[in-house]
C-alpha cells in the first residue's frame, strides 16, 4: 500500500525550520508517511528588503522572531545562535539534493542544521558543504561536478514549482495539494493525516458550487 506523501520545503537559514524538524520527523514515525524533503532557499532581500531600509520596528520584529525560536530551540535541547550575516544556502540546498541521491540524507540534514545553528558551518561556502558530504561517507568529486553540472537548474526548478503551489516561506507542508505553514500549523497537518478524508470532502463541495 502506497504512504501518504508530505512534501516538506526547508531552508537551513531558517531558524523555524530548524525547530520543526523533530515534529516532522514524528510525522514519519507515528503516522507512517512518506516525507519528502525540498528546498526552498530563501532570497532574504526579496521579502525582507535591504539592510539599509530596514526600520526599528522591523528589528525589533527581528529579535523577537528569534528569541520565540530559540525558545522551541532551548525546549529541545538544541543550540541555537543568530546568524552572523546573510547567507545564500545554495550549495546547502544542492547537498540536500545530493545527500538524498545517495541514501545520506538524515546524516546531512542534522549535521547541516545542527552545525550552522552553532556557528560551526557557513553554508554558502562550496568547500565547507563538500566537508559535510564526505564525513558522512559521500564522494566529494560527486558533489562539485553536481554542483557545477545540473544542480542550479535543478534548485530553481524546485523553486518555481514550490511557488506555482503558493510556498512563500518555510518550513511548507504540502499534504493533498493543501499547504500548511510553520512550525505551528504541524498539530493541523497530524489532524489531515489522520483523516484525509475531511479536506477532500471539503475541497468536492468548494469544486460543486
Amino acid at each position: 500500500m502506497e504512504k501518504p506523501l508530505v512534501r516538506i520545503y526547508t531552508d537551513y537559514k531558517s531558524p523555524y525550520a530548524y525547530v520543526a524538524n523533530k515534529r516532522l520527523f514524528e510525522l514519519e514515525e507515528v503516522y507512517g508517511v512518506e516525507l519528502q524533503w525540498l528546498p526552498y532557499t530563501l532570497r532574504i532581500p526579496e521579502f525582507m528588503g535591504t539592510v539599509e531600509a530596514r526600520t526599528p520596528h522591523f528589528w525589533r520584529k527581528v529579535r523577537y522572531a528569534y528569541m520565540d525560536a530559540r525558545r522551541f530551540a532551548n525546549a529541545q535541547g538544541l543550540t541555537m545562535k543568530g546568524p552572523r550575516r546573510i547567507y545564500d544556502a545554495f550549495y546547502a540546498s544542492a547537498g540536500m539534493l545530493f545527500a538524498q541521491r545517495h541514501g545520506l540524507f538524515r546524516p546531512y540534514h542534522d549535521t547541516v542544521f545542527q552545525k550552522f545553528w552553532n556557528h560551526e558551518l557557513e553554508i554558502d561556502e562550496l568547500s565547507e558543504i563538500a566537508a559535510v558530504i564526505a564525513a558522512i561517507g559521500g564522494s566529494v568529486d560527486a558533489f562539485e561536478s553536481y554542483v557545477h553540472g545540473p544542480a542550479r537548474a535543478e534548485h530553481d526548478r524546485i523553486i518555481d514549482e514550490a511557488e506555482a503551489l503558493g510556498v512563500f516561506g518555510v518550513p511548507t507542508m504540502v499534504f493533498n495539494g493543501e499547504l500548511f505553514w510553520g512550525g505551528d500549523r504541524i498539530d493541523m497537518l497530524t489532524e489531515r493525516i489522520k483523516k484525509p478524508e475531511t479536506i477532500a470532502v471539503a475541497l468536492g463541495s468548494r469544486h460543486r458550487t
